[in-house]
């Protein structure tokens, strides 16, 4: 044989992964390589990738350590080098024994053990095996690791969206239950029938179920820690939050109805002023409840096409029963005169900038509470 040159072949890894990788490390998640190539390849590797590349831990040096030292070195180790299955499963155990919630992607049969282990077992669909697939709680159709990122941040957009919904129906439930017992504690006239009940489900009901769930995502939903498994899906300060919102619009509301009962307003005319001085406020909780900290301005004019839908139809059945007399007798109301629109449309409008208002102080404190507790090494 005559030498004639030397050839190298390289596996680049794809172009979105820095990226990717930056985006788990903004959010509080550690992303670890454990790969059977050479220690140096592996670094190389692990550099271009945007790992932390300091230190690298050999399969030899993981069988001379124990339990204890291993799950120690774990911690400060990101990048791991010719390692074995079983060695691979004893990498997943020591990061389980940190307390770590730890996922684990591959696709031979030798990553299958470690799958199984890990809490969250990702197997690649393109060129996985059966067996890791079989072992695994989700498969990647496109073998790509942004997408395991993608689903991490869609996942924390259904978490918030699902605690957005259930503020927003304790927030509420509370004025229609004081609505209710108000007329019986003070003599007043009933104003909420079982057919009231029916049209405002009508509006929560498809709020909850659908425009909170389609409800974009958050600005900093990469940027937080991840949250504690074992936290509560809603917070105590989060229920203080939801109930104090509740509490405002029934007060402003009971409000309206004393003052206009004093006043002499007939039974018909104060039932359809107070009711719909309660669904305008209803569409005010949702506004304010779209999002966590954006302001009302930015919250108004996020994408939803879902929320206008349901906003045009809640208007149009609420004129038709104010306002056509077969539904007028339906729901025992009389007709709204001008001023009662303007007294209905500044009770909305006040507690809607009101709730506003309160929620940004609120979330101002809160987020200097969040920093301060927040450790300097999330995981």
């Amino acid at each position: 044989f005559e030498y004639a040159g030397l050839i190298g072949f390289t596996d680049p890894i794809r172009a979105n992964v820095p990226a990717a990788v930056a985006e788990c490390r903004s959010a509080g998640i550690r992303v670890v390589m454990i790969t059977g190539d050479y220690p140096a390849t592996a670094h190389a590797i692990g550099l271009k990738a945007g790992l932390d590349a300091t230190d690298v831990l050999t399969g030899d040096d993981i069988e001379a350590l124990s339990d204890e030292t291993l799950a120690l070195r774990v911690k400060s180790t990101s990048i791991f080098a010719r390692i074995q299955p079983n060695q691979k499963l004893r990498i997943v155990q020591s990061l389980k024994a940190n307390g770590e919630i730890v996922a684990m992607t591959g696709d031979g049969v030798n990553d299958a053990p470690a799958i199984k282990a890990a809490h969250i077992g990702i197997a690649m669909g393109g060129r996985g095996t059966d067996v890791a697939r079989e072992a695994s709680a989700i498969v990647l159709l496109d073998d790509d690791f942004s997408s395991i990122v993608k689903t991490i941040r869609l996942g924390r957009r259904i978490y918030d969206n699902l605690r957005k919904a259930i503020e927003y129906i304790i927030a509420v439930h509370i004025p229609i239950a004081g609505l209710t017992l108000l007329p019986l504690l003070l003599g007043l006239p009933l104003i909420l029938t079982p057919i009231h009940i029916a049209f405002l489900e009508m509006v929560i009901d498809p709020a909850c179920s659908v425009v909170f769930e389609a409800e974009q995502e958050e600005e900093d939903v990469m940027q937080r820690p991840p949250r504690d498994p074992a936290s509560p899906l809603i917070l105590p300060k989060r229920i203080i939050w939801a109930a104090l919102q509740g509490f405002l619009v029934f007060a402003i509301l009971a409000g309206v109805f004393i003052g206009a009962a004093r006043m002499g307003l007939p039974d018909p005319d104060l039932r359809a002023l107070v009711f719909t001085s309660l669904v305008l406020m209803n569409m005010g909780l949702i506004l304010v409840n779209r999002s966590f900290k954006a302001s009302l301005s930015h919250a108004f004019w996020r994408p939803n096409r879902s929320l206008w839908i349901l906003f045009g139809g809640v208007m149009a059945l609420l004129a038709t029963a104010v306002y056509w007399h077969p539904a007028q007798v339906l729901f025992h109301f009389g007709r709204l005169h001008g001023d009662d629109l303007a007294v209905c449309a500044v009770a909305g409008f006040f507690s809607l900038l009101l709730l506003e208002a309160i929620k940004s102080l609120w979330f101002r404190v809160e987020g200097k509470d969040r920093k301060a507790k927040m450790p300097h090494n999330t995981r």
